[in-house]
């Protein structure tokens, strides 16, 4: 049928709107469902969670229950969780396993809590469970002789051990435990104790054994068999004690003695189907070992550390300076404690000597129980500095060892410091410049030095024998020819045993020509020491000084002979020219040309010059004679410049001529000056006469007077060539400085008379060189040289 082209065309068109309208429609179906959907999974995810939530509070519940559990009970657990670097965690109580005060993190660290080989044994068992995944069940021995039971096993992917105290300690009476119970009960007990143990049946047969027991045979020598375990007692103690096991309901118990294995109290008890039995070892005094006991207060007062084991290595005795030395706890010190858990307990503490290998070093130590005689050992050197010797010794005929230990620390330093000591008293003596030779009481040469060898020409091996005196003299007679003279005078001080003798010095000389100065001094030890020092080079400098010095005394006392005499023999004539001189200008001088007059005043000049040099010499001498004396008295400052002014216009006429300017310059009021007069005007005079001499020609001399405190001060200076190390000197000395460039000479007598005068007074006097030219001389004196006192 065919449609109109109008209809075609809406056909399409409705179709084209529709397809959007389902689509969207589509979307939003889609989006409901989705959403409805997603609702439904949260809801049921969150309901997950609420059951997971209360899963784990009942898991966790459970885990505090069973930590509960595990912390209440008489044990301690160690959980290695299966991450690497995760520490362990610890359930349980620690105190069951360690001892008070320890933190249960100590459990890990095995040697403090167990023996050196109980550690390292369940280390290794330890390690086994957590690398190889070896489960393991075993006992190990506590310091304190706790038995611990030790149980490892794995846990997922990680590891745990157990440790809890045994049921059945080393020390329990198993007589109550085994009373009374079935066959498997007991045999578990017995299986389980730690000594020898064993089970009979009703035919009195031995049917089961534990492993110590078997241990015990095998160290007698007898059968080890499980299946039918050999009888430790000969036949007729086996048929006695059977006897009476069968005559009584009660346990039998019965002290035997099996030889090398030691001393047992054997106890039998009546069990069901038979009798159960153990041994318990004895101690030494119960097994009739040597007993101590007698002498237990002499050990416990001794200061010498001494400890007593068995042959068992049980101690038995010991005294409070053992326990001092190792600083061990006597609560610790038990009777009956084995010696290797003292030395696993001082080698944990670090008590013990360092050693690479210590279970060796402890085994040999351990050999002391083997030994027939007493053995000292090599010194135990402790980290803490001791030194300690170890002596063992045998304890009796049962076996056993008493040790004795001394702290050699002291000692040792001593010896040390002694050593020392005398190393340095050797080398003292090696190095005098003395000969010394020590002789003992019987005659003997005990010590010497180098230099004696070389002073009597002896061999040092000669020497080093310790030869008798005798032999030193024969000796010394081979190269001298009086050696063997000598040293036989010198053997009668050396031999001398008289306590009243005393110490004897002299010199020998020699034929040789050596002189020798010898000194013999008993010394505290009755041991004679003899000094030799060779004197021939200082004897004949001593000789020449002696006479040199004889020589000068005797030109000194001519010489004070010369000047006195001269002195006074000049001045005679002296006086005779100097008033001829003066006549001849006063009563001559108009009849004399200017000239002669010149030649007058030259012959005045030099006459006065002259005069003053004598007196010079005389107080010089009377100075050296110790007589000179001070005249003190107040003075006037002014006065005494005018007098040295005119002393020395009368030598220098030229000053008075203006030749040469003198500048006075005084301080006004000065205080009082007292001193000796005449004195000051010489000491004035020679400075400024000096001072004269050097100047030049129209040069300036200053002379200035000032006080400080309760000083007085000359100061001099010119315009000379300065001061020379002839003018300084001078000062210091007598001699005359004929080259210090001055016209006239005499200026060291001058200012040696200064110096002394000056020191007479007290004062001091110094010289200092002038810028450009010229010196300075200063003069301090005190103003009052009665109260100074002093006088050279």
């Amino acid at each position: 049928m065919a449609v109109p082209a109008f209809a075609q065309g809406a056909s399409t068109a409705s179709l084209g709107g529709i397809v959007p309208v389902a689509v969207v429609i589509g979307a939003g179906g889609f989006a409901l469902f989705a959403v409805t959907v997603l609702r439904t999974l949260l809801r049921d995810g969150r309901l997950a969670q609420r059951q997971a939530r209360g899963q784990i509070a009942d898991l966790r519940a459970l885990v505090d229950d069973y930590e509960n559990l595990i912390g209440g009970s008489r044990e301690l657990t160690v959980i290695w969780p299966e991450q690497p670097g995760t520490p362990p965690r610890l359930l349980g109580q620690a105190a069951a396993v360690l001892p008070p005060g320890r933190q249960p993190q100590s459990v890990l660290n095995f040697d403090t809590w167990l023996s050196g080989s109980e550690a390292d044994n369940l280390a290794q068992l330890v390690e086994k469970l957590r690398v190889e995944g070896r489960p393991f069940n075993a006992s190990v021995k506590a310091l304190d002789g706790r038995l611990i039971r030790a149980t490892g096993w794995l846990a997922g992917g990680g590891a745990a051990l157990r440790l809890r105290p045994a049921f059945l300690q080393p020390d329990a009476d198993l007589t109550e435990p085994l009373a009374g119970n079935d066959r498997s009960s007991v045999l578990a007990l017995l299986q389980n104790s730690n000594g020898p143990a064993f089970l009979r049946d009703g035919a009195e047969r031995l049917v089961f054994a534990n492993q110590p027991y078997l241990d015990l045979c095998e160290s007698l020598g007898k059968p080890v068999n499980p299946e039918a375990p050999a009888e430790l007692l000969d036949a007729k103690q086996l048929r006695t004690h059977l006897a009476q096991c069968r005559a009584s309901t009660e346990p039998v118990r019965q002290k035997v003695s099996l030889g090398k294995g030691g001393d047992f109290e054997l106890v039998e008890v009546p069990v069901a189907e038979g009798r159960a039995g153990y041994l318990n070892p004895l101690s030494g005094s119960e097994a009739g070992e040597p007993s101590f006991a007698h002498i237990a207060g002499i050990i416990d007062a001794l200061a010498t550390p001494i400890a007593i084991f068995n042959a068992r290595r049980e101690l038995i005795q010991f005294n409070p300076a053992y326990a001092a030395l190792w600083d061990l706890d006597r609560k610790f010190l038990t009777p009956g404690l084995d010696e290797r858990a003292i030395l696993d307990k001082l080698r944990t503490e670090g008590m013990l000597p360092s050693q690479v290998d210590y279970h060796t070093w402890r085994a040999k130590h351990l050999e002391s129980y083997t030994r027939k005689a007493p053995f000292e050992a090599d010194p135990w050197h402790l980290p803490d500095g001791r030194t300690i010797k170890v002596i063992s010794a045998p304890a009796g005929s049962q076996g056993g060892v008493i040790y004795v230990f001394e702290d050699l620390t002291e000692r040792l330093e001593l010896e040390s410091a002694n050593k020392a000591m005398t190393n340095v008293q050797r080398e003292t003596i090696n190095s005098l410049s003395e000969a010394v030779a020590v002789f003992g009481t019987n005659g003997r040469l005990a010590l010497s030095n180098p230099r004696l060898s070389a002073l009597w020409k002896l061999p040092m091996n000669t020497l080093g024998a310790n030869p008798h005196i005798d032999q030193i003299a024969d000796a010394s007679a081979q190269v001298l020819p009086d050696g063997a003279k000598i040293w036989s005078d010198l053997k009668r001080n050396i031999i001398d045993l008289n306590p009243t003798r005393t110490d004897k010095a002299g010199r020998i000389e020699r034929t040789d020509g050596r002189l020798l100065d010898y000194a013999t001094t008993r010394l505290p030890d009755g041991q004679t020491m003899m000094t030799f020092l060779d004197v021939t080079e200082s004897a004949s400098y001593s000789k020449v000084l002696k006479e040199r010095n004889d020589a000068l005394v005797t030109a000194d006392r001519l010489k004070d002979a010369f000047v006195e005499n001269v002195s006074y023999e000049l001045r005679s004539p002296l006086t005779n020219i100097i008033g001829f001189a003066d006549l001849l200008a006063g009563t001559e001088g108009d009849s004399l040309n200017e000239r002669q007059k010149a030649y007058i005043e030259y012959i005045r000049a030099s006459s006065v010059t002259l005069g003053v040099l004598i007196d010079n010499i005389l107080d010089l001498a009377s100075v050296d004679a110790g007589i000179a004396e001070l005249n003190p008295e107040p003075l006037s400052v002014q006065g005494l410049i005018d007098k040295a002014r005119a002393g020395l216009s009368a030598s220098f006429p030229e000053v008075s001529g203006n030749s040469t300017n003198l500048v006075v310059e005084v301080e006004p009021n000065l205080p009082e000056f007292i001193a000796d007069g005449t004195r000051i005007v010489q000491v004035l005079y020679n400075l400024l006469s000096n001072a004269a001499r050097f100047s030049p020609p129209g040069g300036e001399i200053r002379l200035s007077v000032s006080h400080r405190a309760d000083r007085m001060l000359f100061i001099i200076e010119d315009e000379g060539p300065g001061l020379t190390d002839e003018l300084r000197s001078a000062i210091l000395s007598r001699l005359d400085t004929p080259s210090a460039g001055g016209r006239l000479r005499g200026a060291g007598l001058g200012l040696s008379i200064v110096r002394t005068f000056v020191n007479l007074h007290g004062g001091t006097i110094s010289a200092q060189q002038r810028e450009p030219r010229g010196s300075r001389i200063t003069v301090n004196l005190p103003r009052d040289s009665a109260l100074a006192g002093v006088a050279e």
